[in-house]
């Protein structure tokens, strides 16, 4: 019985004592916190039939002003991130990326920017292989190109 509580006491006075060591800089307060579309929307891109709820630039502009007026972003929200599905088919001629232009006519630089514009940052998904999971192009061997998406 002693010895039991000598251990309870062993670990009270372990816990007071254990320190966590980080950084007092400001930098991560919280994990990275934002809005991602593939729990909801997933690979929809039927934009002509269902323009509410597909994968498209102005999902992204509607969810990234949701977040400002409804009080995320005031509470750490920052990440309007896009998962799969939001590129075309095909690479362009030059073998990069390329948004869907029917669902992103003004292409990703044009969509960031007005995220930025919102005080938001963008994430964007790509996979390392030699496609993604819905079979759109995967990264693999070019990496470097399509991280200048």
């Amino acid at each position: 019985m002693a010895a039991s509580w000598l251990v309870i006491v062993a670990i009270l006075l372990g816990i007071q004592y254990c320190k966590t060591f980080a950084l007092n800089n400001g930098v991560a307060l919280t994990p990275p916190m934002g809005w991602l579309a593939w729990e909801r929307f997933a690979c929809d891109t039927s934009c002509t039939s269902d323009p509410q709820n597909c994968i498209s630039e102005q999902l992204f502009l509607d969810m990234g002003k949701k977040l400002v007026d409804l009080g995320f972003k005031d509470l750490g929200y920052e990440y309007v991130n896009i998962d799969d599905c939001w590129m075309s088919k095909e690479r362009d001629s030059s073998n990069r990326l390329q948004a869907d232009p029917d669902r992103f006519p003004n292409g990703i630089k044009s969509l960031a920017d007005q995220l930025h514009s919102m005080d938001l940052k963008l994430g964007i998904y790509a996979d390392y292989g030699s496609h993604t999971c819905a079979g759109y192009p995967g990264s693999i061997d070019h990496m470097e190109l399509d991280a200048q998406v």
